[in-house]
């Protein structure tokens, strides 16, 4: 149970990487840079997510999806006109994780009203 803890740990400790390449791909796809730069940050965001899911991390899919307390955490509230969207993640400020089936952190979300 130590190092089961332990690695929960030091995958918690990487979360943040992950945000920041989510980020940098985000900022370099709407951008001009070279294709160069947009290729090394996807390689590099592949390898670490490759190598996390290896260790049993897991993205909790929340867009589009009922809101659901077990999984997401909702930051904001967003009027929606239509009826199917109401009560459902209308937008992910922040990923959401489970590691080996248990959260590790809660998705981050709008909620259409």
């Amino acid at each position: 149970e130590i190092v089961s803890m332990a690695s929960v740990e030091t995958i918690k400790g990487l979360l943040p990487v992950l945000d920041d390449c989510e980020r940098a791909l985000q900022v370099l796809k709407d951008s001009d840079d070279s294709d160069a730069a947009k290729e090394g940050t996807e390689l590099i965001y592949n390898k670490l997510m490759t190598y996390l899911k290896g260790k049993g991390l897991a993205v909790i899919e929340a867009l589009g999806q009922p809101f659901d307390t077990d999984v997401h955490e909702a930051v904001a509230q967003f009027p929606v006109q239509e009826e199917e969207k109401k009560g459902k993640v209308f937008d992910v400020v922040q990923t959401g994780y489970t590691l080996n089936g248990k959260v590790i952190r809660f998705a981050k979300v709008v909620v259409g009203i």
